[in-house]
Order: C-alpha cells, then sequence, then structure tokens
C-alpha cells in the first residue's frame, strides 16, 4: 500500500515537474481591424495616412520583401545574376510553411527563386537564396540587420530569413508599418520588382508545381500590383499594397489583423483613400493627358543649321527630245533663214540700183 502511494506521489510530482517546464503557449497580437496602419507617397514618402504607425508588429513573410531587396541590389551592383544557378541545400530543403518543396538534387536559377519568393512566399525558397548569397542563413540575416540600419528601419530586428513563427531557440521578427513602408518604397526604386509581384500564378519546376499569389488584392481597382502579405497566428495577418495613379503611386500598410478579409478590405479602403489625397501633376507631367502643344506632324519644323541647308533641284518638264540639242538645231536654222533672208534683200536692192544706173546712161 506504501509503494502504490509513493508511486502515485512520484508520478504527480513528475507530471508537475513536466508541464511547469513546457513552455506557454503565446498569444496572438492581432487585433480587429488592425493593430497599425499607415498610408504614404511611393515618390516623396510623405504621409498620407496613420494610425499607430510605430507599434512593434510581427511582419512574417513581409520580410522576404528585404530578401528581394538585396537580391536586385546585388544584381544591381554585378554581384549576382538572374541566370546564375542556386543549388539547393539540405538546410534550406527542410524549410517547412509555404514552400515550392526544393530538393537538394535540384538546382533554380535566381529569377525562378525569386518568383518562388513572392507569388508562393516560399519559406525553401527564402533559405536558398540566403545560402547561396551569404554562405550561411546566419551571415544573410546579418546582412538583412544591416541593411535596415542603413535604411533607417531603428525599429527593425530580423531573426530569421522566412519569416515563420519563432522556435523556442530564436526569437521573433519585428518591425513597424512605418519601418516596412521604408523598405517598400526602396524596394519600388527598383521597378522590376513589380514583374513577380503582380504575378497572380506561375507554373514551377516546368509547371509541374503552380505557384498562386497569397494577395487576393492583385488586378483590383485601382490597379493594385504588389507587394507581400504575411501571416501567422501570432502576428495576425499583415499586407503591402500598392497602385499607381498619374505618374504616381501610393503605398498602404495593414499590420496585425485579426481578419483576413477585414485585412485586405482595409488596405483596399486606405489604398483608395491614399490615392485621392495625390497632389494634382501638371498636365504637361501627365503623358496620358492632351498638352497645348502643336501635333508632332503639324508642328513647325526646326531651323536648319547652315551644314543642313541644301540647293534645291528644279525638274524640267520633258518634251520628248534631248531639251539641250534641240534647242541648238531649232536656233541654228532660225539663223540660217535670217541670213538667207538678209542676202535675197541685199541682192534685189542692189539689182534695183543697177537698173537704175542702166536706164540714166541710156
Amino acid at each position: 500500500m506504501k509503494r502504490a502511494v509513493f508511486l502515485i506521489v512520484c508520478f504527480v510530482f513528475s507530471c508537475s515537474a513536466v508541464f511547469a517546464a513546457a513552455p506557454q503557449e503565446r498569444e496572438t497580437i492581432a487585433k480587429r481591424p488592425y493593430i497599425s496602419a499607415l498610408v504614404v507617397n511611393a515618390a516623396g514618402g510623405e504621409v498620407l495616412f496613420e494610425d499607430n504607425a510605430d507599434a512593434p508588429v510581427y511582419p512574417a513573410s513581409m520580410l522576404k520583401m528585404m530578401v528581394s531587396y538585396i537580391v536586385l541590389s546585388q544584381i544591381e551592383e554585378g554581384k549576382l545574376g538572374l541566370h546564375d544557378m542556386v543549388q539547393v541545400t539540405q538546410e534550406a530543403a527542410k524549410m517547412g510553411g509555404s514552400q515550392v518543396y526544393l530538393d537538394p538534387r535540384e538546382q533554380f536559377s535566381v529569377e525562378e527563386l525569386l518568383y518562388a519568393l513572392m507569388v508562393q512566399s516560399a519559406n525553401d525558397a527564402a533559405t536558398a537564396l540566403a545560402i547561396h548569397i551569404s554562405g550561411s542563413r546566419e551571415a544573410f540575416i546579418s546582412s538583412m540587420n544591416a541593411t535596415a540600419q542603413r535604411l533607417a528601419m531603428n525599429k527593425t530586428v530580423f531573426h530569421s530569413e522566412h519569416g515563420l513563427p519563432p522556435s523556442q531557440a530564436r526569437q521573433a521578427d519585428v518591425t513597424t508599418a512605418r519601418d516596412m513602408a521604408i523598405l517598400c518604397r526602396e524596394l519600388l526604386k527598383r521597378p522590376e520588382i513589380l514583374k513577380y509581384t503582380s504575378t497572380t500564378t506561375r507554373g514551377f519546376r516546368n509547371d509541374t508545381f503552380i505557384m498562386r499569389n497569397h494577395n487576393q488584392l492583385l488586378g483590383q481597382p485601382p490597379g493594385v500590383d504588389g507587394l507581400k502579405t504575411g501571416y501567422f497566428y501570432l502576428a495576425g495577418f499583415s499586407i503591402a499594397v500598392t497602385a499607381p495613379k498619374d505618374g504616381q503611386r501610393v503605398i498602404a500598410l495593414v499590420m496585425g489583423s485579426a481578419d483576413r478579409k477585414e485585412r485586405d478590405a482595409k488596405a483596399l479602403e486606405l489604398l483608395h483613400k491614399g490615392l485621392s489625397q495625390l497632389p494634382a501633376l501638371p498636365v504637361a507631367a501627365q503623358s496620358s493627358t492632351p498638352t497645348d502643344e502643336a501635333p508632332a506632324d503639324l508642328a513647325a519644323p526646326a531651323p536648319l543649321a547652315d551644314s543642313d541647308v541644301k540647293p534645291q533641284q528644279v525638274e524640267v518638264p520633258s518634251t520628248g527630245t534631248s531639251s539641250g540639242w534641240g534647242k541648238f538645231f531649232l536656233g541654228l536654222g532660225l539663223g540660217l533663214l535670217l541670213v538667207v533672208a538678209a542676202i535675197l534683200i541685199a541682192g534685189r536692192i542692189l539689182q534695183r540700183r543697177r537698173d537704175k544706173n542702166q536706164y540714166l546712161h541710156r
């Protein structure tokens, strides 16, 4: 009996110790309609709307914009090429969550992995690119933080290259809506990014895997063509959207929403609001607006330089004969007729004088 009681006590104590050592489940920070929101003019960074824009949030997969920014910067500097082949590592292949199921036996071009990164939001593609560029995940994450500091994203700290939920051994990535707006603006200075962010579906691995963009607002009025979504349970739903208008562009961010549909509705509402506040551009600056200038085919020609002036050539209508020789023979014939006529007249005059002299001397 005592032995049985002793065993029960030991079991209860062991269970208590295990539960005490187990990590407490974290609660989501997401709120309704969101934790923070910000709308800016992409060109100058002017704030068009903000609400709690400096609140700390988890970026989740939105941090993949930093990965793409570093990739495009490396290409711009000539350190990387779109067609460079990236060898998949075992470490990259093990990344879970959204992925394109990379295999260590495979190689893909930088461009294909960029599509996987921004369309499928593939975590394995993010890790493959990070290791290819910096040699290790840790080195690439250091580069991400150094880049954030250089861009004055002062409230951002990255602990991963993919944005997955933090494990017990890793802290969560942290940012703010204002810092994410800085990254969006810098990314849009490389407009080729829109080729990737505006793609809704694309085949991968010879079209054996179809990637689908998580951004449900793409293509919706007023012409959404980017940029990135992010989600995991602790972070809530976040999004950065952008659209152009009359040569200008607006970026709207909604961070930490508890509901995806509410996030999307708010993002679209704020995007329209921002576009309506853009300053009117001069008429001449709007390529699609007619100007007071004369059309190109009706405008007065520009004055020519002396070297451009060419002597005018006047065409002489054809008469059916060689004009030079015809004039020569015509002139010669008229001249002979005049000479003959003059000789005949002179002969008549001389003859009359002779006849008169003969008559007087008779």
